[in-house]
Parts: structure tokens; C-alpha cells; sequence
């Protein structure tokens, strides 16, 4: 071929060459996209429950779908087909029985009942979102916003708003460094009406955390009848719309704290109050927990998920009756003679004495150290 020689193309089919490439890589968008909105339709946010054991999808690992909504574990799903392989349970003979009837699956649906839901832990790392180290109001201010609602009291707003201004500067921090502050909780001693549940409340109201006011006459040991101690941690973790990790940051409000008191003459086994406060004590100092969803017990046909109580603030709060002669009894042991003696009615019209009150009094009382 010489110089002035030239080549002609096919223009068309390089056209639908190329046209071709584009229809298939959007064919490809498209059903990339398809798919992802697919899963998004099926990804409701929350987590797929054991229909068996009740574990959720986080914890078991890949679901295993039945009709009508039912899932199933893998150990669970392989549990089941052990125990058919064996030859424990003969399939033939329960056909030809008399009494024994195979029920439908489309039944079960029925039966079960309403089903708790979990939301899914998110796997980005955890951040603080709702109180930041420099948004945390300063206790003057916290002050100052609970003098708008609540009059009086000025001692116990002042130590609140030191107290929950340290604690959330703690989860604060906790999130930024490796210093690491020990947890502190709040007991609240105070006749009935004096404003112990209302300050509580107005105080998550005011810093936007869930909160959890829950009875303590109602608890009792695992295994017997009332609500377990769990039941406190499931609460917050229902007011906080069965978010964990906003869960982990709330406000749980223990109220009649005295009623689950140690027996001083018992000699049967007090279910309802030393044993109550023993199975607390892991709760108060921070520990993850399983905590049922939606029930008091873990007993019930629910799911369980863990919490971790690190960064919950406890509060305690109740009359307790008595303390003042236990205040009393302690303050008046000197000796009524001499120069510097005291007399015994010294502390027989004190309206301050609650303010006095020292750990051994709380333990002559019959709360465990």
C-alpha cells in the first residue's frame, strides 16, 4: 500500500459496537442499583429473632427463612436435624399413633405472639452523637434550667448537677482518650412529696436522654415470681425505642430503693431484698447484661440482647423510715455531763438531720455495702 492509499471503516458497525457496550454496562447500573434497593426494602433496621432460642441475628449468625416470617438459627436448624438423624424420634411410628397429629405451619402464625424487634447495632464506629464534651452544660446551668421548673430543694439541685455533669463528662471523654473515670451513681434520701421522681424527670428532660422510672418493691430474685432485676435495664431499653446504644447512655430512676432492705430477724430467705441488692450491684457498677425485650423476665418467649450499664447513671431514691433514730442513736452516744457535753434532746427537732447520714447508718439499716 502507498502513501495516497486509504482505508475505508464501517462506521455503522462500530456504532453498534459501542452502543452495544453502553446498553450493557447501564444494564449492569440498573441491576446493581435494583439489588441495592431490594436489600434496602428488605433491610428494615432491625434484627431477625431465633424463633426457638430467641437469639437475634447478631449474635447466631445467618438466618435461615421459613414461611409465615419464622426464622431459625443455624445451631438450632442442625440441632433439630440431629436429633431426626439419630433414630430418637421415628417418624413412621407417629404417623400410625393414635392421638398424634402433624400441625401446619400455617398455623404457627397464629399461635406465636407479637413479636419484639431489635434494632441493629450500627457498624461504623461508636460516636457520641447526643452529648458532646463541649455541649455538655456547665452545673451552673443545669442548675439554673431546674430552677425553672422545681422550687426549693436548692442542696439537691446543686449536687445533682455536679453529679450528672461529671458523669456524662465521663462517657464524654471515655469516647476520646484512654483516661478512665470510675463510675458514680446517686442515692436520694427524702420524705414522700418531696420532689425526688419530679427532679429526676425534669433532668433527662433537659439533657435529652432516655429515662426509666421503675418500682423496687416489685423485684425480685431470678427464678421467683415478680419481675427480674434485668427488668430495670429492659425498661430503658424500651424507652429508648430498643435502641442499644442510645439505651447505654440513659437514666434509670430506682424509686423506693428502702423497701428492698435486708430483714434484720428473718430466718427464711428474703427474695425480695438482700438478694435483690446483690444481683444490683452488677448492674450499678457497669456490666454488660442480658436484658430481655418487651418483658420483665427472661422466662418469657422473648429475644434477649446484652447492654452494657458502664455509662448508665442510676439513681436511688426513697424515704426510709427509721434512719433518723439510727442518725440519732449515733449522734447521741457522747456523754450528757461535763463542759463540753450535749444534751439528749439536742436532736429531737432537727429538721436537718437526714443531712447527716453516714454509710453506717445505711448499713444499720439493711442496705448491703
Amino acid at each position: 500500500m502507498s502513501d495516497h492509499d486509504f482505508i475505508i471503516l464501517d462506521e455503522e458497525e462500530t456504532k453498534d459496537g459501542s452502543s452495544s457496550g453502553h446498553e450493557s454496562s447501564e444494564n449492569k447500573k440498573t441491576e446493581v442499583t435494583a439489588s441495592e434497593q431490594k436489600k434496602e426494602k428488605d433491610d428494615d433496621g432491625y434484627e431477625k429473632i431465633c424463633f426457638i432460642c430467641h437469639r437475634p441475628e447478631s449474635v447466631t449468625g445467618k438466618m435461615i427463612e421459613l414461611p409465615n416470617n419464622i426464622t431459625v438459627c443455624p445451631d438450632c436448624m442442625q440441632r433439630s436435624f440431629d436429633a431426626m438423624n439419630n433414630g430418637s424420634i421415628d417418624l413412621n411410628r407417629l404417623m400410625n399413633m393414635p392421638g398424634v397429629q402433624f400441625f401446619n405451619m400455617s398455623d404457627l402464625e397464629n399461635m406465636q405472639p407479637k413479636p419484639q424487634k431489635i434494632k441493629k447495632k450500627k457498624e461504623k464506629p461508636k460516636e457520641f452523637h447526643q452529648l458532646d464534651i463541649k455541649a455538655i452544660p456547665a452545673p451552673h446551668k443545669i442548675k439554673a434550667r431546674l430552677d425553672e421548673y422545681v422550687v426549693g430543694q436548692e442542696y439537691a439541685k446543686k449536687a445533682m448537677s455536679v453529679a450528672v455533669y461529671n458523669h456524662y463528662k465521663r462517657v464524654a471523654t471515655d469516647t476520646m482518650d484512654d483516661i478512665e473515670i470510675e463510675k458514680s451513681n446517686m442515692l436520694m434520701i427524702g420524705p414522700t412529696g418531696s420532689g425526688k421522681t419530679y427532679l429526676v424527670k425534669t433532668l433527662a428532660r433537659l439533657l435529652d436522654v432516655p429515662l426509666a422510672i421503675t418500682d423496687a418493691t416489685s423485684l425480685t430474685e431470678a427464678g421467683y415470681i415478680g419481675d427480674d432485676i434485668e427488668s430495670v435495664v429492659s425498661k430503658l431499653l424500651a424507652a429508648a425505642d430498643n435502641d442499644v446504644e442510645r439505651a447505654e447512655q440513659g437514666i434509670i430512676f430506682i424509686d423506693e430503693i428502702d423497701k428492698i432492705a435486708k430483714k434484720r430477724n428473718s430466718n427464711q430467705r428474703d427474695v425480695s431484698g438482700e438478694s435483690v441488692q446483690q444481683g444490683m450491684l452488677k448492674l450499678l457498677e457497669g456490666s454488660e447484661v442480658e436484658v430481655p425485650v418487651g418483658a420483665n423476665s427472661k422466662n418469657a418467649m422473648v429475644p434477649l440482647t446484652t447492654v452494657n450499664t458502664k455509662n448508665i447513671l442510676f439513681i436511688c431514691g426513697g424515704a426510709f423510715p427509721d434512719l433518723e433514730e439510727i442518725i440519732k442513736e449515733r449522734l447521741q452516744k457522747k456523754t450528757s455531763m461535763g463542759f463540753n457535753a450535749e444534751l439528749k434532746d439536742k436532736y429531737e427537732h432537727d429538721k436537718d438531720l437526714l443531712s447527716k447520714v453516714t454509710v453506717e447508718d445505711l448499713r444499720k439499716f439493711g442496705m448491703i455495702p
